[in-house]
């Protein structure tokens, strides 16, 4: 049985810069201007800026395209626009409004207990603290992250597939999880911009740094972006 260690694939070029969070940041904003924004982004733009409705608004995002889940959202919050009105729902028509999320079923009951705990708990209000979020099950540090960062503005990173991917490939981490992604970010970010990280790596992971074949010929960042497990690209 062979011995050889394997390495993850990188596409080395004699060009290759270090990789530069500071300045990448300014190319990101610019690249990403056009696309649309990441859902919970948009959603708290169109006035839905709680903690609880960026929560429940995450939960439904789990597994979800954004494209699924803006409209879920919107409807589930025309429908019950606070967490008492949430909570007077049936898991039943709770579960019919997502129904287009993936996971829905599961993803209804766990909306009906947090807007019920919120009522009973914490009198209708979800409180902005971290531990409180992370107690309900179904939240990870993800949602929990998003909800505080995008909400309350706190210094938080919420590291989805896109952050995980785009910065492991950049050279900026070397993880194999999100958890892992996120705590190393933490020393590699400026902690002024822990929450747009985010913002700015949906539309860029979704629309240039794709899963496949990402756009490299035609990103700003490719002088310094390090192409880690890139074997083919546009």
């Amino acid at each position: 049985m062979s011995n050889t260690k394997k390495f993850r694939t990188r596409v080395k070029s004699p060009l290759k810069q270090p990789f530069d969070i500071k300045e990448a940041l300014p190319r990101l904003r610019k690249a990403t201007a056009a696309y649309p924004k990441a859902a919970l982004f948009e959603l708290h733009t169109e006035g839905h800026s709680s903690v609880f409705e960026i929560l429940i608004a995450c939960i439904i995002s789990i597994r979800t395209y954004d494209e699924v889940t803006l409209p879920v959202a919107r409807k589930l919050f025309a429908k019950a626009p606070n967490p008492a009105e949430l909570a007077a729902l049936t898991e039943k028509e709770i579960d019919s409004l997502i129904r287009f999320s993936t996971y829905h079923e599961a993803k209804a009951k766990t909306i009906r207990t947090i807007a019920k705990q919120t009522v009973e708990e914490y009198g209708g209000v979800l409180p902005g603290v971290r531990d409180v979020l992370l107690s309900f099950k179904g939240v990870g540090p993800k949602c929990a992250n998003l909800a505080l960062g995008i909400s309350c503005n706190q210094p938080l990173i919420g590291v989805d597939i896109h952050v995980h991917r785009v910065t492991n490939r950049w050279g900026l981490v070397c993880t194999k999880t999100p958890e892992k992604t996120m705590e190393a970010l933490q020393d590699k970010l400026p902690e002024a911009n822990w929450v747009e990280i985010n913002a700015l790596l949906v539309p860029f992971g979704k629309h240039v740094c794709t899963g496949s074949r990402p756009a490299c010929s035609t990103c700003p960042l490719l002088q310094m972006c390090q192409q880690v497990g890139v074997t083919s690209h546009r």
